[in-house]
């Protein structure tokens, strides 16, 4: 018998349309879903059951018309640092400028001091606090970046908080290396030479301590040059991970191209990448990673091309780059919204740059992200008229249940 078997609810499926014509939800009305164990054993309308449902599962959920989607996967985050930087956004709005305020003690490395500063449980504590809201809004898979410790030491404290709250709750994280996410003061003027303690030392044993699923770094002209990146993801392709990149946020630096020479799995913000960036990006199959959250945070007026990822067939992701300076947030529905509006995306398209896509983008597309028979049992039941709601909402939905690996949430 299943485990477990949800009737009476509407499935959208998010599995991909195979014909312009076909609903691009992938939707099942009045639908059956079985678990068994941590994987999906059945799916379908619940006219096609092979018998009546208490004779096929353990337990029997009445679903009551609802929604169940995949669980919402968030495929860029910071959420593993200390310190608070929300001063900062009141100075920033009465006229204080960035640097002003980076002379004054803050910006990123006074979060990087504070990171610094704190034990391994302390930061626990702190990103479960942040974890957990995101879980409520109906997240089940994370990518968790370090970057906020910028030595061997604190960049290994980061990763193994990240492994460890993937053991706490629920939820699946995946780990991403970002040491190359700024230079720390002791190597102001070393640059060059914090790339090879990267390379030499930061990176090799983190990998062989297990922390590392994947390498991001942060190109841009007030961060690594493009050389200093090639030479990173140099070595991560030796150690055998793949990569991720920050890329054209700010200006066009070409980080569209250098992430398709890596077939990175995503070129994240990307609202300066040019069309030919664009074109090498579709080529290799590197997802675009759209950030609205920081997009509106920072008021940037330059939008990433959706018109030139759609013409070219660059598939879209979405993330909430949670992080303490330029987009505090946990919701993807409320990212959702904001792409919708922002950035003119569907709402379809919201959803499966939050699902399907999502889990392409951290190389989980076998397990997660889509609801078929043999994938993982992550999904999520709404209150909602249509799969499309939940782009319409400026943040506060929240599921009525989240299952983790076919278990219901008891929070």
């Amino acid at each position: 018998m299943w485990d477990r078997l949800w009737i009476n609810l509407n499935i959208a499926t998010m599995m991909p349309a195979t014909d312009a014509s076909d609903d691009p939800y992938g939707c099942i009305h009045d639908a059956a879903i079985a678990t068994s164990g941590s994987r999906i054993a059945w799916i379908g309308a619940r006219a096609d059951l092979p018998a009546a449902p208490d004779t096929l599962a353990h337990t029997v959920i009445d679903g009551h018309g609802h929604w169940m989607t995949p669980g919402l996967i968030d495929a860029h985050t910071h959420i593993i640092y200390a310190g608070d930087r929300s001063t900062e956004f009141e100075k920033r709005l009465n006229g204080v400028s960035y640097t002003e305020i980076a002379r004054q003690g803050g910006g990123i490395l006074s979060t990087v001091t504070n990171t610094r500063a704190a034990s391994e449980d302390t930061l626990l504590s702190l990103a479960m606090e942040r974890a957990q809201r995101m879980i409520r809004a109906g997240t089940t898979t994370i990518e968790v970046k370090s970057g906020y410790g910028l030595t061997l030491e604190d960049e290994l404290k980061q990763l193994r908080v990240a492994r460890r709250l993937g053991e706490v709750l629920p939820v699946y994280v995946h780990t991403t290396f970002l040491g190359a996410h700024a230079f720390p003061p002791e190597y102001v003027d070393r640059q060059d030479d914090y790339v090879s303690l990267l390379i030499d030392v930061v990176l090799p044993r983190a990998a062989a301590e297990g922390l590392v699923d994947s390498v991001d770094a942060f190109c841009e002209n007030i961060a690594f040059g493009p050389a200093q990146v090639r030479r990173l993801f140099d070595r991560a392709m030796e150690l055998q991970l793949p990569v991720r990149i920050h890329a054209d946020q700010l200006s066009d630096t070409g980080g569209g191209s250098l992430a398709a020479q890596y077939r990175a799995l995503s070129a994240d913000h990307v609202e300066y990448v040019s069309e030919a960036g664009v074109m090498d990006m579709a080529q290799a199959g590197t997802i675009a990673m759209l950030l609205p959250g920081a997009f509106y945070f920072i008021r940037e007026k330059h939008a990433p091309p959706v018109a030139l990822f759609r013409r070219h067939g660059v598939a879209m992701g979405l993330a909430t780059d949670c992080n303490p300076g330029t987009s505090p947030a946990t919701s993807l529905t409320a990212i959702m919204n904001m792409a919708c509006t922002l950035f003119r995306m569907t709402p379809a398209e919201a959803l499966a740059a939050v699902t399907r896509i999502g889990a392409r983008g951290l190389n989980l597309q076998d397990s997660t992200g889509r609801l078929a028979t043999g994938m993982m049992a992550d999904m999520a039941i709404w209150n909602v008229s249509g799969p499309h709601e939940l782009s319409y909402w400026i943040g506060g939905l929240t599921p009525i249940t989240r299952i983790f690996h076919g278990v219901p949430d008891a929070t």
